[in-house]
Protein backbone atom coordinates (compact mmCIF):
# COMPACT_ATOMS: atom_id res chain seq x y z
CA UNK A 1 0.00 0.00 0.00
CA UNK A 2 1.19 3.45 -1.35
CA UNK A 3 1.75 5.95 1.58
CA UNK A 4 -0.20 9.20 1.65
CA UNK A 5 2.80 11.43 1.30
CA UNK A 6 3.88 9.16 -1.45
CA UNK A 7 0.67 9.38 -3.27
CA UNK A 8 0.88 12.90 -3.11
CA UNK A 9 4.00 13.24 -4.57
CA UNK A 10 3.36 10.85 -7.58
CA UNK A 11 0.31 13.08 -8.69
CA UNK A 12 2.30 16.45 -8.39
CA UNK A 13 4.94 14.91 -10.78
CA UNK A 14 2.61 13.56 -12.95
CA UNK A 15 0.81 16.35 -13.11
CA UNK A 16 3.32 19.41 -13.18
CA UNK A 17 6.82 18.26 -13.87
CA UNK A 18 8.21 20.16 -11.07
CA UNK A 19 12.00 21.32 -10.81
CA UNK A 20 11.43 20.94 -7.12
CA UNK A 21 8.74 19.64 -4.18
CA UNK A 22 8.92 18.82 -1.63
CA UNK A 23 5.78 17.30 0.67
CA UNK A 24 6.41 17.47 4.36
CA UNK A 25 4.33 15.42 6.74
CA UNK A 26 3.41 17.93 8.88
CA UNK A 27 0.32 15.08 10.94
CA UNK A 28 2.65 15.16 14.48
CA UNK A 29 2.25 18.51 14.54
CA UNK A 30 -1.51 18.08 14.92
CA UNK A 31 -1.71 14.56 16.83
CA UNK A 32 -4.24 14.16 19.43
CA UNK A 33 -6.53 16.87 18.18
CA UNK A 34 -10.32 16.50 17.84
CA UNK A 35 -12.29 18.27 14.97
CA UNK A 36 -15.48 18.58 16.86
CA UNK A 37 -18.69 17.70 14.94
CA UNK A 38 -16.68 15.48 12.17
CA UNK A 39 -17.71 11.69 12.06
CA UNK A 40 -13.77 11.24 11.49
CA UNK A 41 -12.20 12.10 14.16
CA UNK A 42 -11.06 8.26 14.95
CA UNK A 43 -9.26 8.94 11.28
CA UNK A 44 -7.38 12.03 11.64
CA UNK A 45 -5.67 10.34 15.43
CA UNK A 46 -4.87 7.06 14.36
CA UNK A 47 -3.59 7.02 11.00
CA UNK A 48 -0.99 9.83 11.01
CA UNK A 49 -1.08 11.22 7.31
CA UNK A 50 -3.16 14.02 7.71
CA UNK A 51 -1.81 17.32 7.42
CA UNK A 52 0.53 17.97 4.73
CA UNK A 53 2.71 21.45 3.63
CA UNK A 54 3.42 21.15 0.02
CA UNK A 55 6.52 23.24 -1.96
CA UNK A 56 6.55 23.13 -5.64
CA UNK A 57 8.06 24.67 -8.17
CA UNK A 58 7.35 24.08 -11.70
CA UNK A 59 6.78 25.88 -15.32
CA UNK A 60 3.27 24.94 -15.47
CA UNK A 61 2.88 27.70 -12.64
CA UNK A 62 4.23 30.79 -14.19
CA UNK A 63 1.27 31.78 -16.10
CA UNK A 64 -1.19 31.18 -12.52
CA UNK A 65 -2.19 33.86 -10.21
CA UNK A 66 -1.18 32.44 -6.50
CA UNK A 67 -5.48 31.28 -6.33
CA UNK A 68 -5.47 29.26 -9.41
CA UNK A 69 -1.74 27.63 -8.25
CA UNK A 70 -3.32 26.50 -4.98
CA UNK A 71 -6.84 25.63 -6.83
CA UNK A 72 -4.50 23.46 -9.84
CA UNK A 73 -2.52 21.68 -6.84
CA UNK A 74 -6.10 20.93 -4.89
CA UNK A 75 -7.85 19.88 -8.11
CA UNK A 76 -5.21 17.18 -8.47
CA UNK A 77 -5.08 15.87 -5.03
CA UNK A 78 -9.08 15.98 -4.67
CA UNK A 79 -9.43 12.65 -3.64
CA UNK A 80 -7.04 12.66 -1.00
CA UNK A 81 -8.71 16.19 0.14
CA UNK A 82 -11.67 13.95 0.22
CA UNK A 83 -10.31 11.21 2.37
CA UNK A 84 -7.39 10.81 4.41
CA UNK A 85 -5.97 14.73 4.50
CA UNK A 86 -7.23 16.98 6.52
CA UNK A 87 -5.46 19.68 5.95
CA UNK A 88 -2.88 21.03 2.97
CA UNK A 89 -0.32 24.17 3.45
CA UNK A 90 0.45 24.66 -0.35
CA UNK A 91 3.54 26.95 -1.59
CA UNK A 92 3.60 26.97 -5.15
CA UNK A 93 5.95 29.18 -7.58
CA UNK A 94 7.31 29.28 -10.84
CA UNK A 95 11.05 28.60 -11.31
CA UNK A 96 12.74 32.35 -10.82
CA UNK A 97 10.48 33.62 -8.71
CA UNK A 98 11.28 34.53 -4.50
CA UNK A 99 10.01 32.42 -2.08
CA UNK A 100 7.07 34.18 -0.39
CA UNK A 101 8.06 34.76 3.26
Amino acid sequence: MTSVEETIRQKLEAAFAPESLAVINESHLHSGHLHPGDPHNERFNRHGETHFRVRIEADAFAPMSRVERHRAVNTVLAAELAGPVHALAVEARAPGEAARR
